[in-house]
């Protein structure tokens, strides 16, 4: 008689979940939610961040420019200075993977410009190994930007949304 396994009968199967975490730290995925069979696990590699528990990073030190002879330089005005970065909130991603707006091709965006949203709204899906991840709000506001396109890839913690 064939021994079942405990993955086919139901039971947690240990082998699988050591894999699944590798392939997280692997791609650098950090949390994942696996429904199967009406189970629903969700999955967080390293400890929750709260705005309250991370603390501010300073930036990266900037290498000085080297100096540039006066006669190499253009006789043209110099470039606009970059523009400030836009006041509000924004929705981050909270993981990589690729940014898609609507649950499939046919049908519409989840929010658009002027979309007001809860924090359980569904914002975007962002897929990562074959693994949808609906993203909420998780805040309360009106979105005024959104800051990527559908199919563009993001890295964890890149502005998705701007909201007032």
């Amino acid at each position: 008689m064939a021994k079942s396994s405990d993955a086919d009968s139901g039971g947690f199967d240990l082998d699988r979940f050591r894999k699944l975490l590798q392939l997280m730290e692997k791609f650098g995925v950090t949390e994942t939610q696996l429904t199967r069979d009406g189970e629903t696990w969700k999955v967080r590699r390293g400890p929750k961040e709260t705005a309250a528990s991370v603390p501010a990073a300073a930036p990266p030190p900037v290498p000085a420019a080297p100096a540039v002879p006066a006669e190499t330089q253009p006789t043209e005005s110099p470039a606009a200075p970059a523009p400030a970065a836009a006041a509000g909130k924004t929705i981050d991603a909270p993981t990589v993977g690729t940014f898609y707006a609507a649950p499939s091709p046919d049908d519409e965006p989840f929010v658009k410009v002027g979309s007001v949203v809860k924090p359980d709204t569904i914002v975007c899906v962002i897929e990562a190994m074959k693994v949808f991840n609906e993203i909420p709000a998780e805040t309360s506001g009106k979105i005024v930007e959104v800051l990527v396109e559908n199919g563009d890839p993001v890295e964890f913690g890149q502005p998705l949304f701007r909201i007032e």
